[in-house]
């Protein structure tokens, strides 16, 4: 399904099957919707439905080039209204994201409440004003620019991806989705030595395959991470909301995620100390389990 929204862009929505209640699954800055098809299978009772966010996926970026985390809001209710407008019964439609995936969620449930019945929440991207990182270069955009765009083929992708953090963590299935939907075959124009053309020797070829997501649209997202206000409006979002946090390590989500919790009205902390932030893709059977027993305890209370 492709859906329209703001900024001049089209959005990809992906259907991973299941039946009966609808749930949105919102993935992480640098992912795509596929990334949650191993979740979404262990949870059959539900039918799950990922968009790519604005300049992931198959999605394209904004015209404008600007990546504020609204504009992520904004395509989670163009999704859902366009799922109610093919007729998906989106009453009470639940939402599960991951970092900006979870803060997209809560941005939009804050602009309009009642849109959600319950969300889950693996470490969402939500600092309080104090918190916001200092002016200056961003280490996450910095690391995104540096990110290698270009490989030979998918399997010389997967195969890197495998021998590395964090994605060495992964869960196998996970990665090969992050590989097989995140790639699209090279331009001859795209591949240039800041895309690891260098390392095969192809510049200007147009063999191989590219990040579906650039790494400059990418950095751009970090960069606007910290002003997107979600702290703000946390008091707005009054549906049962479940925030799961991994082990806390460096400065990250993880550190907040309590204090995120207490401050929604139906909030509650789940921990998982064994994960990382990636929790969600190091480990499908757990995290599907723990959406499951959210969801249906949200369901549940609200019956």
């Amino acid at each position: 399904m492709l859906v329209d929204t703001s900024d001049g862009v089209r959005l990809a929505v992906h259907d991973l099957g299941g039946s009966d209640r609808a749930l949105l699954w919102c993935h992480a800055t640098g992912f795509h919707g596929r990334v949650w098809r191993a979740l979404a299978r262990r949870l059959s009772d539900r039918h799950s439905w990922a968009l790519d966010f604005r300049g992931h996926g198959q999605s394209t970026p904004p015209v404008s080039g600007h990546f504020g985390w609204d504009g992520f809001a904004d395509d989670v209710l163009a999704t859902v209204d366009a799922l109610a407008a093919a007729g998906v019964d989106v009453d009470g439609i639940s939402g599960a994201g991951h970092s900006k995936g979870g803060a997209a969620l809560l941005l939009a449930e804050a602009r309009r409440p009642g849109t959600f019945g319950a969300l889950w929440l693996y470490e969402p991207v939500v600092f309080p004003p104090d918190g916001a990182r200092p002016a200056g270069d961003n280490p996450l955009a910095a690391g995104a620019r540096a990110r290698r765009r270009w490989f030979p083929s998918l399997e010389a992708a997967e195969a890197n991806f495998a021998g590395k953090p964090p994605m060495d963590a992964f869960d196998p299935e996970v990665r090969a989705d992050y590989v097989r939907f995140g790639f699209r075959p090279a331009g001859a124009t795209e591949v240039g030595p800041d895309d690891g053309a260098r390392d095969a020797g192809r510049e200007g070829s147009g063999s191989g395959v590219v990040l579906c997501c650039a790494p400059e649209h990418e950095a751009r997202v970090y960069e606007a991470g910290s002003r997107h206000g979600a702290w703000d409006v946390l008091g707005d979002v009054r549906c049962p909301v479940t925030v799961v946090r991994g082990r806390i390590g460096e400065a990250g989500p993880a550190h907040v995620a309590e204090a995120v919790a207490g401050r929604l009205p139906a909030g509650r902390l789940e921990v998982h100390d064994e994960l990382g932030h990636f929790g969600p893709l190091e480990d499908p059977v757990t995290m599907a389990a723990s959406v499951e027993a959210a969801l249906g305890e949200a369901g549940r209370s609200a019956a």
